[in-house]
């Protein structure tokens, strides 16, 4: 889909440097190219030298009247999702990637596009038949060009229910219908927390948390009013590098300026964290965050040891006694890459069980739903292995004795960073007392504790 008056836009921005976009047949091979998905065995200078490695998702491509960029493309499940986004000032000099609210914007499209259409990838009539619609759903996601609405999904795929003008002049372009019914809101805060570990003294371990907070509000009215607040313990660190949904209508500048990439200090803000918005109709992200939380909550050391045919391994996990110790599930995966299929195993666990995966290249630790009294289990074992054949995996950076176990958890009603809504603080400007239900989660993801007994791929060294 192409927007003249995006295009008018961008050269109207850039004058004479502006590089217009070719005909699509054009621009797709241009972008196939730039991809390496054809032409790949081949050497091209422009494209593979060492100083164009690209470390995101936005490239420059080469077309017949100069390099366009930014253009923001991946590809996924044999699907390549690609945009054009508008950059709202000069290209040269290429203002950093942060800038371009374009790019922000239209990734949220893209990924949109692809929950859409991703669950059919496997039905070639029904992938069609959504790709088919996804004309008359961009109208509504898209309509002149800047993204309303990035839940694809919850569009209507027929023209029969659009709202060719809203019944009040002051329904916000978000909210695409109006509820009847009784008021009720739904709040979810979801954590994910990262780890690297190394259990090695000239290596610093790193973990990341990453929070969302999701909201569904069932509200009659075309332009219902909601505040909703966060909270933290007290001396609980701050949340930083917040990002809030455009229906928000208001933010304390000071909670936005508040930021992971410089050192914490007094003037830092800690809350409460108020949210004034007008939701949309459908469920949606109100807000993203980091933090700095002071301990994983999981500690972990892996030692594997090569001893003639076998292999020794020992893994200890030790729960950080400030976490609530009520699992939804929790398991250790401790896979062998660029081996044959586990041919013999013995082995003794502290607690919980181990099994074997079906293509036996696998062990998977189940620890349930609680860790023990001392909050530490251990696992000791010994593996030998069959002849590899092509259906085992591979790995290129998991060669000799550099290995990983991957833990997998959820805890439901807790965060790691102790963030909570108070169903009393949420403020809902309607007649009638609201349902309000408020739920927090926190989620393992990328959760990685590498052999300590070998080098390991650092995401950074100390100086």
């Amino acid at each position: 889909r192409r927007y003249p008056t995006v295009e008018l836009r961008a050269e109207t921005f850039n004058g004479p440097t502006h590089v217009p976009i070719p005909s699509d047949s054009a621009f797709l091979k241009a972008l196939l190219f730039e991809l390496r998905l054809v032409d790949d065995q081949v050497f091209v200078e422009q494209r593979d030298t060492c100083t164009r490695i690209n470390h995101s998702s936005v490239y420059s491509v080469s077309t017949p009247t100069g390099e366009l960029w930014p253009v923001l493309a991946f590809h996924s499940s044999g699907l390549i999702y690609a945009c054009v986004p508008l950059v709202e000032g000069a290209l040269e000099p290429r203002p950093p990637l942060l800038t371009v609210s374009g790019l922000s914007q239209g990734l949220a499209l893209l990924l949109g596009i692809m929950d859409y259409i991703s669950p059919s990838r496997k039905n070639e009539v029904e992938m069609s038949a959504k790709i088919g619609q996804l004309r008359n759903l961009l109208i509504q996601a898209c309509p002149l060009g800047t993204p309303l609405n990035t839940n694809i999904r919850s569009l209507n795929s027929s023209f029969e229910d659009i709202q060719e003008m809203p019944a009040d002049k002051d329904q916000p372009a978000w909210r695409s219908s109006t509820y009847k019914g009784k008021p009720q809101v739904n709040v979810c805060i979801t954590e994910k927390v990262k780890c690297m570990q190394y259990d090695q003294r000239d290596v610093v371990d790193t973990w990341q948390v990453y929070g969302a907070v999701n909201c569904k509000c069932d509200i009659e009215g075309s332009a219902p009013s909601v505040t909703l607040s966060l909270n933290l313990p007290t001396n609980a660190p701050p949340l930083q590098d917040i990002v809030v949904h455009h229906c928000v209508t208001s933010v304390d500048p000071a909670m936005l300026l508040s930021t992971s990439a410089e050192p914490l200090h007094d003037s830092v803000y800690n809350g409460p964290y108020k949210f004034p918005f007008i939701p949309p109709s459908d469920s949606f992200d109100l807000c993203y965050y980091t933090s700095q939380v002071p301990v994983p909550p999981i500690l972990g050391c892996y030692q594997l040891v090569e001893g003639g045919s076998q292999i020794k391994i020992t893994v200890n996990l030790k729960l950080h006694e400030s976490i609530k110790n009520s699992f939804e599930y929790c398991e250790a995966r401790i896979p062998f890459f660029n081996r044959g299929p586990i041919a013999q195993l013995e082995y003794k666990v502290s607690y919980g069980q181990l099994d074997l995966s079906r293509e036996k290249s696998l062990l998977v630790w189940v620890i349930g739903q609680k860790f023990p009294k001392s909050l530490e289990v251990s696992l000791t074992g010994a593996v030998s292995f069959g002849t590899a054949g092509k259906e085992h995996p591979t790995d290129y950076v998991c060669t000799g004795n550099t290995a990983y176990v991957k833990l997998y958890f959820r805890i439901p009603d807790f965060t790691l960073t102790g963030c909570y809504v108070d169903q009393h603080s949420v403020q809902i400007f309607v007649p009638g007392k609201p349902k309000i239900t408020a739920s927090r989660e926190l989620i393992s993801s990328d959760y990685y504790i590498w052999n300590s007994k070998a080098p390991a791929p650092m995401v950074y060294k100390p100086l």
